[in-house]
């Protein structure tokens, strides 16, 4: 059979199977035969399989049995010869404490990271075990636990896989339980999710088996030391000056500002930022599920949710702690994120004196952040008419302020929208500042910037007469 009669065969068998396009192909040509039709080849569609263990894998998880043992025995022995002493002392004796070990268990295996052992020992003794240089670090904004062997940490907006690992599922349990345990609240079966926080302010929440099937998972976000400030944010990008100015004199105004966003987009930053523009003279009382915000005021109280207790009872929540604010005499209240019932009671706060509020919630945009209020008013089980939620919404808010986690994982404000009332039945929204997108430079970070709209919102007379300036070219491009 020749060549051509084999590829023609060849062909035919192909177009029986499968329905793939038609290309012409260039084959050598022969008296009195044409170019034949062959199959295009389909795009690559390999989708990712599990991994299994290799060799490497398995020689690696017997190091790291050999690595746990030694580490095994010599917690033991700190917490049976050593329990009373200071822990600065302990870590100063660890080389005579292994030495002593290896002398009472001759056949372990001597293992041949000393220096990792000793660090991991320290971290465990002083602070919160594998994850304790990542929390030390100041690039790293989040840090993922998800099980004991996969860790993962943000910088610069962009999440990477890092080497650390636990010994085993107890091992992060034991961890996780050094975090919670301070702040009087419990993780286990009966109750296998919490929201907590570390001494620093750093947010943590954490799910466990059975809920979590690979383990353990604890999700961290860290805050600054030194809480930023609105220089820090011009810096970053997230706003600009004239944005600045005119979200400060917003706050000087006793304006009613809700700052909505998507998860992880800079909600609480930004809020953290604004309150620090009220005046020293106010009494601010703030609400959180974890208390987060970091103040510099001198009359500031902070209020923070409680949960149920093992019997199921004894919760205090969100709409439990605004309602017992309105009793405090506030100034300022603060909340740290509104997501059900208690959106109607912040409303008729705002709309009862309590002017200046601020709070944040989840949405995708100003407009469906006003629709989710709607929402959250409906949570709280009152039978009220929409026409009617919505006349609160339109009295107590005059801000919104949209941020959003973009796809180079830069935080930006992308709008400041004003509440400018209700017409008929619809909430009329009108952006005084929106993010413009030019394009992507060569590293994938996103072009762009913050322009005024050129509208001025009808606020502005109520700031003038507050005594709180801001030049009309704020409200202008530049370049108009």
């Amino acid at each position: 059979m020749s060549l051509l009669a084999k590829l023609q065969s060849k062909h035919q068998g192909e177009a029986e199977t499968t329905e793939r396009t038609t290309v012409i192909a260039e084959v050598p040509e022969e008296k009195g035969h044409q170019p034949v039709a062959t199959t295009e080849a389909a795009p690559a569609l390999d989708p990712i399989k599990p991994k299994k263990k290799e060799r490497k894998q398995v020689k690696a998880e017997k190091v790291a049995d050999e690595h746990k043992e030694l580490k095994d025995l010599i917690f033991k022995y700190i917490l049976k010869e050593r329990q009373n002493e200071d822990v600065e002392e302990i870590i100063s004796d660890l080389d005579d404490i292994i030495e002593e070990i290896f002398n009472e268990n001759e056949d372990l295996n001597v293992v041949n990271d000393l220096d990792q052992l000793k660090a991991e020992i320290t971290n465990d003794l002083t602070g919160y075990g594998p994850i304790n240089p990542l929390l030390l670090d100041e690039e790293v904004t989040e840090v993922m636990v998800n099980g004991p062997q996969q860790v993962y940490a943000e910088r610069g907006g962009r999440l990477e896989l890092t080497d650390i690992t636990f010994r085993d599922n107890d091992h992060v349990m034991a961890v996780l339980e050094k975090i919670v345990a301070p702040l009087g609240r419990r993780v286990d079966e009966s109750s296998p999710m919490v929201d907590a926080r570390l001494k620093d302010g750093s947010r943590v929440n954490a799910i466990i088996p059975p809920l979590a099937l690979g383990g353990p998972t604890i999700t961290i976000r860290k805050f600054s030391k030194d809480p930023f400030t609105i220089h820090d944010l011009i810096r970053f990008g997230t706003l600009t000056e004239e944005m600045a100015a005119f979200t400060k004199a917003c706050v000087e105004a006793k304006l009613n500002i809700f700052v909505s966003g998507g998860t992880g987009s800079g909600k609480t930053t930004t809020l953290n930022v604004l309150s620090s523009f009220i005046s020293n003279k106010d009494r601010i009382v703030t609400i959180e599920d974890a208390a987060e915000l970091q103040l510099g005021q001198e009359h500031v109280v902070s209020l923070e949710t409680r949960p149920p207790n093992i019997e199921g009872r004894g919760a205090i929540t969100i709409r439990d702690l605004v309602r017992n604010s309105l009793r405090m005499r506030p100034d300022r209240i603060v909340i740290g994120e509104v997501r059900s019932g208690e959106a109607l009671d912040m409303l008729q706060a705002m709309n009862t004196g309590h002017d200046g509020s601020l709070a944040t919630g989840h949405s995708n945009s100003p407009r469906d952040m006003v629709a989710r209020l709607e929402t959250m008013v409906l949570m709280a089980g009152m039978e009220l008419p929409v026409k009617a939620i919505r006349e609160q919404i339109a009295g107590a808010l005059d801000v919104i302020i949209q941020q959003s986690r973009l796809k180079d994982g830069s935080r930006r404000i992308t709008n400041i929208t004003e509440v400018q009332g209700l017409e008929g039945d619809i909430i009329v929204l009108q952006d005084i500042f929106t993010f413009k997108q030019f394009g992507v430079d060569d590293n994938g970070k996103i072009i762009g910037k913050l322009v005024p709209t050129g509208v001025r919102p009808k606020f502005y007379e109520r700031m003038e007469h507050e005594g709180i300036h801001l030049p009309a070219s704020i409200f202008m491009e530049k370049g108009e």
